[in-house]
């Protein structure tokens, strides 16, 4: 599809994604990158370009052709193959995406095409303390700046933050105010925490919200919610172990269904999430707790296949953070048909909606009860649920894409 030239061009940052090249599996920003990147080729192929920050501090247009390799070998590992790579192979690949993806530096970016404007799209928060980079950048790219806002966690709550996390984050929204066009958001609940920010520097910058989509294979078919008959129950938490995540939540209530039912009744807990910071008494629980061996189970970093096998077979998917930005996992186990049991927050709601359960992060009893509800091969709470979850539909990111694309065409009328 050649876009008319109305349609902006794009310049698409793969900055967090060259970061994080030698990572086998995605953090959800790094979905949202890919995301970005992948539907606007579909969109717009003629109007979209990329670039990065080196890690060698470059920083510039790199060759689509390439960034298009990148992503196809990215979205491979992430779906099975970085699962078996040995680090020598994790090397060799990281070292020849850094080297196909060295910012081209012997010519500056030409200008728009005539009649068309242009937009530096910006999707994470890697580099967004260097306001002057950013300057330098939208100035050699004669662009507008339309950065994505996941959260604003570190300066609403704080204390799940590394100590030195809310300085830097200050840093990062003081770029934002100072040079965006528009910002885009996953959610209403992140456009109202981000609205004071914006309007405190006396900047009128409008702010884009639309759900994260979930795109599933052809052959992610659910079988039947509950998981299945024949082996023990499970249930499934994804997510970072670290402290808003509220892991600590969970771990108590299996402690205490073991004393009061045993091991062998106690249904197990999978941990899919890499171990984060900041964690010492969850940590000490999983180490040293006696309880849970043999019930709880970390399973690290898995790839989107294993991951999906994981989820479509558990009772239930569990998420009792304290804040969210969105809550991708909560779309992604409704999409593959597994309900869900999530705290009571806006933005979990926003990607819930009526299809997922929901309580209160503190009410460990509740959540105790609304577990071993899912346990019981029949009752009415999830019947209800199953018939709710039939009729939620997942956000595509085709959808989510395209909703950006035409609110920046709206900034440029």
């Amino acid at each position: 599809m050649t876009p008319s030239s109305d349609v902006p061009e794009i310049v698409v940052d793969l900055s967090r994604l060259l970061s994080r090249v030698m990572h086998p599996t995605p953090t959800g920003v790094d979905r949202v990158e890919m995301a970005y990147a992948t539907e606007l080729l579909k969109l717009t192929p003629d109007a979209v370009h990329f670039a990065v920050t080196h890690p060698a501090g470059l920083h510039g247009r790199v060759s689509k052709p390439a960034a298009i390799d990148f992503l196809t070998m990215t979205a491979e590992r992430w779906e099975s193959e970085g699962q078996n790579e040995t680090r020598a192979a994790r090397l060799r690949r990281a070292a020849s995406a850094c080297w196909a993806l060295t910012p081209d530096l012997s010519r500056p970016p030409p200008p728009p095409a005539s009649g068309r404007s242009r937009a530096y799209l910006h999707l994470s928060a890697r580099s967004l303390e260097r306001t002057d980079m950013f300057r330098a950048i939208l100035k050699r790219e004669q662009a507008k700046f339309f950065p994505f806002v996941h959260d604003i966690i570190p300066l609403t709550h704080p204390e799940y933050s590394r100590p030195d996390g809310p300085a830097m984050y200050r840093r990062k929204m003081a770029t934002v105010t100072a040079l965006a066009s528009g910002v885009i958001v996953n959610s209403q609940a992140t456009a109202l925490a981000l609205a004071p920010l914006l309007e405190a520097a006396g900047r009128d910058i409008p702010i884009h919200a639309a759900p994260l989509g979930v795109d599933l294979p052809k052959d992610a078919v659910s079988p039947p919610a509950g998981g299945a008959s024949d082996e023990r129950p499970y249930f499934v938490c994804v997510g970072t172990i670290e402290p808003r995540k509220n892991h600590l939540l969970l771990l108590n209530v299996w402690r205490r269904f073991v004393d009061t039912m045993g091991a062998e009744a106690t249904p197990r807990l999978i941990l899919i999430g890499r171990r984060g910071w900041e964690n010492e008494m969850v940590l000490d629980m999983l180490d040293r707790c006696p309880a849970l061996r043999g019930v709880v189970e970390e399973r690290g970093r898995l790839s989107d296949a294993e991951q999906r096998r994981v989820i479509r077979g558990a009772r239930a998917m569990l998420m009792p953070s304290f804040v969210e930005g969105f809550g991708l996992p909560v779309a992604e186990a409704l999409a593959l048909g597994t309900p869900v049991i999530a705290s009571d927050l806006p933005a979990l709601r926003e990607a819930g909606g009526d299809a997922a359960d929901y309580l209160d992060p503190l009410d460990g009893a509740g959540w105790a009860e609304a577990i071993l509800d899912h346990t019981r091969e029949q009752t009415s709470q999830r019947t209800v649920r199953a018939e709710q979850n039939t009729r939620w539909r997942p956000p595509t990111w085709a959808g989510h894409v395209g909703s950006a694309l035409g609110f920046i065409n709206e900034t440029y009328a």
